[in-house]
């Protein structure tokens, strides 16, 4: 990292100079004027989408990262991509689609990143696919930048106790089986997902948000607010300012990708009884920062650290509890405390 870092590394070779007279001619028809331009421009990518529940916060989440931006003194340019949802489509062909997506999101962020030579990145996931997706995009074009969870969904509520939407797909075997009515699964599925964000329990979405920033690729504090809490407009426009920091510093994601902080990830994943799609996921982001990462490294770390938290769909608690209890920084606290995380690998 260099005190001197430039940061308009890149978007020099777009927008300065006579030779480039026609790209800011073109900007300046929708609103950036000549000191726009003369900044930094942070390319800021969603997921955002009308097909589920979990990206559906992101047109506000994107607002309040570009406010940030802007603040710190960048010049944000949104773009969007796509999502596939695993609940909504599974048990269907559109259940192919899914893990493809992960490698369109990351192709589609590479595109348009390195195409209009944005100094730096933020990218917004949420859903299963969305987040190593744009993480993975991150490592790849290795400009300055950082993830931001959209975060989880607030529990339903059925008969008295807390619900997610894994309750619905063990109702629809109750059903079948004759252990509920047909009344009853029906208010269920009116009560399981009461507004936005990504399914409430340990599943993927959560896992993988909190594996992300364990790895330092989300602002330690953010993954566990939930979608719809009052603050995370306010931990939006701080990963807006904070994305301009990491610019002026010159900090690359493959500064902060290493094998130890896969390894905390992994520890995170383990001791959060997390999804095993965070294996499928980590070898990925992984393999685009160079690293070499396998299942033995899974299976050792694992062997190694404790069980410590007790979420649905294994447990009885929610994403929404986990916050209340403080979030991924007690998880680290933990992993610490277990001899299981290095603070000083993490970025």
């Amino acid at each position: 990292m260099a005190a001197d870092f430039d940061v308009k590394h890149r978007s020099r070779l777009l927008l300065e100079g006579p030779a480039r007279a026609g790209a800011r001619a073109q900007l300046h028809g929708i609103g950036y004027d000549a000191d726009a331009i003369a900044k930094p421009i942070v390319g800021v990518a969603t997921t955002w989408t009308e097909t589920m529940p979990c990206n559906f916060n992101q047109r506000a989440l994107a607002a309040k990262v570009k406010e940030g931006i802007r603040a710190a003194g960048g010049t944000p340019m949104e773009f969007n991509t796509i999502a596939i949802s695993d609940g909504i489509t599974m048990g269907t062909s559109g259940m192919r689609a899914s893990l493809v997506s992960r490698e369109v999101v990351a192709d589609s962020i590479e595109l348009v990143a390195n195409a209009h030579f944005f100094d730096a990145l933020v990218t917004l996931g949420a859903c299963d696919k969305t987040i190593p997706g744009t993480v993975m995009a991150l490592a790849r074009i290795n400009v300055p930048g950082v993830m931001l969870y959209g975060g989880a969904i607030a529990p339903g509520h059925f008969q008295g106790h807390d619900v997610t939407i894994g309750d619905v797909y063990e109702a629809i075997g109750a059903h079948a089986a004759g252990k509920m009515t047909a009344e009853e699964l029906e208010e269920l599925v009116r009560s399981a997902s009461p507004g936005m964000g990504a399914c409430g329990g340990q599943f993927t979405a959560n896992t993988m948000a909190m594996a992300i920033e364990l790895l330092g690729m989300s602002p330690l504090g953010t993954a566990m607010v939930p979608a719809e809490n009052p603050t995370k407009a306010d931990v939006a426009f701080h990963v807006g300012q904070l994305v301009m920091d990491i610019l002026r510093r010159g900090q690359r994601p493959r500064d902060i990708i290493t094998k130890e902080s896969l390894e905390n990830a992994i520890a995170g994943i383990a001791m959060s009884g997390g999804s095993t799609n965070g294996v499928l996921h980590l070898l990925a982001i992984a393999t685009e920062a160079g690293i070499e990462l396998d299942i033995d490294d899974f299976d050792r770390i694992s062997a190694q650290t404790p069980l410590l938290c007790d979420l649905k769909p294994g447990g009885q608690y929610v994403a929404t509890d986990l916050f209340a209890a403080g979030g991924v920084p007690v998880v680290a606290k933990r992993l610490l405390e277990a001899g299981r995380f290095d603070t000083r690998k993490t970025g």
